[in-house]
């Protein structure tokens, strides 16, 4: 396999990295597509990515957040009210412990690999993630809505966000279900899956809550490759069943730190 191909097929989840660690699914892509074009332009660079694997992929994405992320809210006047919030936020903060968190939970990568994402030393990373853990505890709590037809997840889901601190909006299985709940009382944060207990769609029911209110969203679901294909707006935060507890933690505090979004369009 090609060296081409190679990243293209790890090419979905730096997206996916990249729009959960923005907080917006064009200042992402942006970024993604600036790595890309410094991978072509610098053959050094591109001789550093080795055997295309996904941590020297991710390696000189970092080195391209690094260097220019907070220059990123000047370049479009034309973007919508959330994206423009989410450049905002990023323009103010210097989100490494969140970077070392979505690295190791989001990613999956361990410490040292995340050290090397990051040049950063192990010891370092490792004091990131804790700051970043620590940072969720102090979270302001917010009501949650759970869209998830599987009842042994839905109810770990709904241990989890206790846990964190934060209230169940609802639980439905459905969309019609879901448009009974938002028809009570809107939710601040929505955790969905795809595939529903009737053969509705978790994108449909998001659809629904988004028509009404911008609020930030997570797919949780066993299909990313439906939500990954470059075909269609893509959701900013996506978490790949089965999940563990930290990945679900670690993107309900990235979610919650941006505020609204609409993560299809």
């Amino acid at each position: 396999m090609s060296l081409g191909a190679k990243v293209a097929a790890n090419l979905p989840f730096l997206r996916r990295y990249a729009r959960a660690l923005s907080g917006s699914q064009t200042t992402g892509d942006t970024f993604v597509r600036a790595t890309l074009e410094a991978i072509l332009a610098d053959q050094e660079l591109k001789d550093s990515l080795g055997d295309g694997g996904r941590v020297p992929l991710y390696r000189a994405f970092n080195k391209i957040w690094s260097s220019a992320y907070l220059d990123v809210s000047d370049q479009d006047d034309s973007v919508g009210e959330h994206e423009a919030a989410a450049r905002n936020r990023l323009s103010r903060v210097t989100p490494l412990n969140r970077q070392a968190l979505l690295l190791t939970t989001l990613e999956d990568f361990s410490v040292e690999q995340a050290s090397e994402v990051m040049d950063l030393p192990v010891a370092e990373v490792e004091n990131l993630v804790q700051e970043a853990v620590a940072e969720i505890d102090r979270e302001q709590s917010t009501r949650v809505l759970i869209i998830e037809d599987e009842p042994l997840i839905s109810m770990q889901l709904e241990d989890l966000v206790r846990s964190l601190g934060h209230d169940i909006n609802g639980t439905a299985a459905t969309r019609t279900q879901a448009q009974e709940i938002i028809a009570g009382e809107m939710p601040g944060l929505v955790l969905a899956d795809i595939q529903l207990a009737d053969g509705s769609s978790g994108l449909d029911a998001v659809e629904d809550i988004l028509a009404i209110d911008s609020v930030p969203v997570i797919f949780i679901t066993a299909y990313p490759e439906r939500l990954l294909t470059g075909d269609r707006p893509e959701p900013t935060y996506l978490v790949t069943k089965p999940f563990q507890e930290s990945t679900v933690r670690a993107a309900i505090s990235q979610a919650l730190f941006f505020g609204t979004s609409r993560p299809m369009s």
